[in-house]
């Protein structure tokens, strides 16, 4: 089975798999290399959300009320769209895991800050292992390096990788090469890169870095899909 992703920029996915369509921190609409993007045409089931950061949930209260979908969070996370107007929430907690009608899902630590734009206290970040009856995935948030992938190599069967490339405020890629080898995983799929001064990277460079180590680096265009 194959699982069908579209890129929305930063680090925002659809990805396609169970049958639904699971959104992944909705940050469109102020992203200027996603300014042919209608989020108004985005469907979701689900929107999961890593941290509280404004570059990760600035559409998700606009996508989640016309939607109705799920929306995933830590407590914090939950706490706030609640507050906000969304009442479809499910809350989470790292190392806890939940069986949703398109597979189990398992919130992974990050290791990164967390703070919603009005200040208030986001929780912990986060990432997400989902295994489902199309592929194994991990989205990793924003996040550091760490040695807890190797334990989630150990007991995870991953696909597919979804890990921050952008280096500064994340990972760059020397780091994410270095995480694919912990979780045991040879495709990884770029993100949180090219949107910021700060974390514009070399695509060709990072490309190469992987394919030395027999891995591959898939770094996609706001707008473009992908089966994998």
């Amino acid at each position: 089975m194959k699982m069908q992703i579209t890129y929305f920029g930063h680090s925002c996915f659809q990805v396609v798999a169970g049958g639904k369509k699971i959104l992944f921190d909705p940050f469109i609409s102020p992203n200027p290399l996603a300014a042919h993007i209608d989020i108004q045409s985005i469907e979701a089931d689900y929107i999961f959300i890593s941290h509280a950061h404004d570059d990760h949930t600035a559409d998700a209260l606009t996508i989640a009320k016309r939607t109705n979908a799920v929306l995933v969070g830590n407590w914090e996370v939950h706490r706030w769209f609640n507050h906000h107007g969304v009442a479809n929430t499910h809350p989470m907690n790292i190392g806890g895991s939940w069986q949703f009608d398109f597979g189990r899902v398992k919130m992974i630590e990050a290791v990164h800050s967390s703070s919603f734009s009005d200040g208030t206290y986001g929780g912990n970040p986060s990432g997400y292992y989902m295994e489902t009856a199309d592929c194994n995935f991990y989205y990793a948030g924003d996040t550091a390096l760490y040695n807890g992938m190797k334990l989630l190599g150990r007991y995870a069967k991953i696909d597919t990788a979804f890990l921050p490339i952008g280096d500064n405020f994340t990972m760059g890629p020397d780091d994410a090469l270095i995480a694919a080898k912990y979780i045991k995983c040879d495709k990884i799929i770029g993100m949180h890169f090219d949107t910021f001064g700060f974390i514009k990277i070399d695509h060709e460079a990072a490309k190469k870095k992987f394919s030395n180590e027999d891995r591959k680096l898939i770094l996609m265009k706001p707008g473009e899909m992908v089966e994998v």
